[in-house]
């Protein structure tokens, strides 16, 4: 068996390939490794250069469309057989020397996941800023103590990478993920580098999406198992509130005073439709979740460990 799995996605990273392959062959001499190259529709020619410089430890998976670097890692994974799985970009920003410190702490500390965090990050203050406000709300949110999400180079036990069930743009998120199948996390400092060549496909259009996946994780980590209970308060208070506006507005009408197109009848009309809705929407999304783990016989635990008999003494 393989002892690592290198996962590289790649996309129009033509000039870095033979660069990035050279320190990977440096840093990795001593392991039974596999590179795993991810190539996601690239339009210029990284299919082949990866086959021009790989040896027979080259894995190369081209997607046939640019699926985005979720899929591409996803698809990584999938083919990974080492017993530990490292995960890098291959614009040679990250520096292959740290996985074997990243593998050994993973290794001697019992870890599951070590996510690396550049300490003394290489970008412009157009990433770097928005990058840190983000890495802050999404520790204060998920619980999961990461520095930098950011990051791609992160070590893994390959089980718990193959359990993570990547789709969406959730790569961010990758240690959160992890957390969900009770993953124990650690960071641990990395050097980063310039890019030298190609373009960044990160921009700060990417935030809104970063927010918009933060909210989706927020949902799964709190109420996915049961979702009655993020719809239920919300279309309780919601009714509750159009409820006693149209009290209100009762008591008014019998005293006498005309309320016909007042903004607070519609109101109150409103959130009363509104509340009703919620409460529907739980009902059937508890209903869905209920038919999906009896259907599947899918468990809402995740052991951790399990003996049977009498332990050795």
């Amino acid at each position: 068996m393989k002892e690592l799995s290198i996962v590289i996605p790649v996309f129009n990273e033509a000039e870095n390939i033979r660069g990035l392959t050279e320190k990977l062959r440096v840093s990795l001499d001593g392991f039974a490794y596999e590179i795993i190259w991810v190539d996601d529709g690239s339009t210029d020619n990284t299919v082949e250069e990866i086959r021009t410089h790989g040896d027979e430890r080259t894995h190369l998976i081209s997607l046939s469309r640019n699926f985005g670097q979720t899929a591409a890692l996803a698809a990584g994974i999938d083919a990974a057989e080492g017993k530990f799985l490292v995960t890098l970009d291959g614009d040679q920003q990250n520096n292959p020397a740290d996985i074997p410190p990243l593998v050994q702490k993973l290794k001697e500390g019992d870890w599951d996941v070590v996510a690396g965090y550049r300490k003394n990050r290489q970008d412009g203050l157009l990433r770097t800023v928005p990058s840190r406000l983000a890495n802050r709300l999404i520790r204060s949110i998920s619980g999961v103590s990461v520095q930098d999400y950011g990051c791609s180079l992160k070590a893994f036990k390959t089980e718990y990478a193959k359990k993570l069930e990547l789709y969406g743009e959730l790569h961010r998120f990758i240690p959160i993920l992890a957390a969900f199948h009770g993953a124990r996390i650690t960071n641990m400092e990395v050097s980063h580098f310039p890019r030298r060549f190609g373009k960044s496909k990160y921009g700060l259009g990417r935030t809104f999406k970063v927010l918009s996946d933060l909210f989706l994780l927020f949902f799964f980590q709190k109420y996915l198992r049961r979702p009655i209970h993020f719809f239920g308060p919300l279309g309780i208070v919601t009714l509750l509130a159009g409820s006693g506006i149209s009290l209100y507005l009762l008591i008014v009408k019998l005293m006498g005073q005309d309320i016909w197109g007042r903004p607070l009848m519609i109101l109150g009309v409103l959130l009363v439709l509104a509340g009703i809705q919620f409460l529907t929407f739980g009902l059937l999304a508890e209903l869905m979740m209920r038919s999906y783990y009896e259907s599947t016989r899918k468990k809402i635990y995740t052991i951790k460990s399990e003996f049977v008999g009498r332990p050795n003494p």
